[in-house]
């Protein structure tokens, strides 16, 4: 992705603790990214804290092992506010899992709040 905007890099940073498999790593990118009464929130999943959002994101990547994050499209923001698309799939072949979220920083530039759409979901076996 070309975007550098501070919105863009902030979304990148978004998109790698989300991919980051080690559990002490993915705590320090959390602790970076988030403030700490971050709030997360998607049609099926939800975390207040840092803490409950590091696990969410443990069980998302144990649930869809193998598969990652990528940003898809262009990185818009204004004032305190990102909105981007992601995708989660594996490195090559069809995307099962296509969204985007909304996030809101605090005044020092940590995501306060996420709120998080979902395009396509794979239907539940």
């Amino acid at each position: 992705m070309s975007d550098t905007t501070p919105y863009a890099e902030l979304a990148q940073r978004y998109i790698a603790a989300w991919n980051e498999s080690d559990p002490n790593l993915r705590r320090a990118a959390v602790d970076a990214l988030f403030s700490d009464d971050a709030t997360y929130v998607d049609p099926v999943a939800s975390a207040e804290g840092r803490e409950a959002l590091t696990a969410l994101i443990g069980a998302v990547q144990e649930q869809f092992g193998g598969l990652t994050f990528r940003l898809a499209g262009t990185v818009d923001g204004h004032h305190n506010q990102l909105r981007f698309g992601w995708e989660l799939g594996p490195a090559a072949g069809p995307v099962p899992v296509i969204g985007f979220d909304v996030a809101v920083m605090d005044e020092a530039g940590r995501i306060r709040s996420v709120l998080g759409f979902l395009d396509r979901v794979p239907a539940a076996a």
